[in-house]
């Protein structure tokens, strides 16, 4: 947020002036700069106590700043998710206009890019720095996203403008989440991949290695149960064990329950139970003590307690414990280590509240979604009145309708979906204070 501050402050005097850092222009009637000041500015994502402002040789106090004015020590919410607006859908010249709305004309188009381009940079160098330490534990999974890629075919606009035409699809965001002795952790890499197959797991696994991580120093990947991963593990991590969520487990036995011979009553209350009642108290039931077994300080408690649970459940939902059984050896591979590590290394949870926070901005920030504000969107005579002229070509405005809406919800392109990524990254470290760069 303050690289981004900063650069749009940078360019909006390079426009005031006519001429860019560094460039020489004769007469300069308007000045020139002279190094910066600072000020403590406040957003909705936290203070930026020492934002740097570009000051001019003379004429500073004649001079009306657009993007923040004289005295201004807050920004709102709309001036912060201005600054993510380009990545997550709008073109430059969509956010030259909102910036235009709202603070007059301020940046040209270029201007705006070299702005947005400041946190892909940034992006690109995190994901390309060598790693220096391995981390022991690494647990990964994906999140589904939509993204818009261009197809060989073209349209024309309502402008005549040839456009190429843009359909979404799903990929997954494969992430890795670092797990240290200390019980530190933090984003180790993310990339894009068209499914979470074993051949997406082994290019994931080879751009790691790449970057510097010593395969034989993992001991440890905690999964979903992802098909292929295991796989990929035995071609690029051959000594590292996998330890299967135990999240994930029990909520993949639920729907094995065949719910044979429901209570009638409830246990604490003695109160009579409806059907769904009773379907629901034996769902929680049983998978709170599924939980539980993992919950146990050792192993050979955690055994004991699985035992009680087939002896108790066997009888009444016999496929939902046939399932939970199934490959559950994997799911004891983190009672190997330590038993602070323990609560951390048992299920992806860590890599899932990341997930749930990238996927909440993603929809907090994407355009609105209903087709009369679609509409409104590309019809510039909505906003000064309804013009029926301005259906002259039906075709041209449908297939634009139908462009616009597919971008709703969706990432224009690969980049803005990782730099999303990226940013949400940064904000969730810098939250928890977690010290991410300093082991990479």
């Amino acid at each position: 947020m303050k690289s981004c501050l900063e650069e749009a402050l940078r360019q909006e005097l390079s426009e005031h002036l006519g001429f860019g850092r560094y460039e020489r222009q004769p007469g300069r009637a308007k000045g020139s700069r002279s190094g910066y000041f600072k000020r403590r500015v406040t957003t909705d994502h936290g203070e930026i106590p020492d934002l740097r402002v570009p000051k001019l040789r003379s004429g500073n106090k004649e001079r009306e700043w657009k993007i923040l004015t004289r005295y201004q020590r807050c920004l709102g919410y709309l001036l912060d998710a201005l600054l993510y607006l380009y990545v997550l859908g709008l073109s430059l010249r969509d956010l030259q206009e909102a910036l235009t709305i709202l603070f007059g004309p301020v940046l040209s188009v270029s201007a705006i890019n070299q702005v947005t381009l400041q946190v892909q940079s940034k992006m690109n160098r995190w994901q390309q720095q060598p790693l220096s330490q391995t981390p022991p534990i690494i647990l990964v999974d994906g999140v589904w996203v939509k993204i818009l890629y261009s197809t060989p075919a073209t349209w024309v606009d309502r402008a005549g403008h040839t456009r190429q035409e843009r359909r979404v699809q799903e990929r997954v965001i494969l992430a890795a989440w670092a797990v240290w002795p200390e019980g530190h952790y933090h984003l180790l890499h993310y990339e894009v991949a068209q499914a979470e197959d074993e051949q997406s797991w082994q290019a994931f696994w080879q751009h790691l290695l790449e970057r510097g991580l010593q395969a034989k120093a993992v001991k440890l990947v905690v999964s979903d149960g992802t098909k292929g991963l295991l796989a990929a593990m035995k071609l690029y991590l051959p000594q590292a064990k996998l330890q299967r969520c135990t999240v994930h487990k029990v909520r993949g036995f639920e729907r094995y329950l065949t719910y044979s011979t429901l209570p009638e009553v409830d246990p604490v209350t003695n109160q009579p139970l409806s059907e769904a009642q009773a379907k629901r108290l034996r769902q929680t039931q049983i998978a709170m003590e599924a939980h539980d077994i993992f919950k146990a300080p050792t192993r050979t408690q955690a055994q004991q307690r699985l035992k009680k649970f087939n002896e108790k459940w066997q009888a009444l939902e016999p496929k939902a414990v046939k399932n939970f059984n199934h490959g559950l050896k994997r799911c004891f591979e983190f009672y190997h280590f330590e038993p602070a590590l323990q609560p951390l290394i048992h299920s992806t949870n860590l890599l899932e509240r990341f997930f749930r926070e990238f996927v909440g901005v993603s929809e907090m920030l994407h355009l609105p979604g209903s087709c009369f504000e679609v509409d409104w969107l590309i019809r510039p005579s909505f906003r000064e009145g309804f013009d029926l002229q301005d259906m002259f070509d039906p075709y041209s405005f449908f297939r634009e309708f139908r462009a616009k809406s597919d971008e709703i919800g969706s990432f224009p392109n690969e980049d803005s979906c990782l730099t999303i990524f990226y940013l949400v990254m940064v904000r969730d470290h810098a939250k928890h204070q977690r010290f991410s760069f300093a082991k990479t």
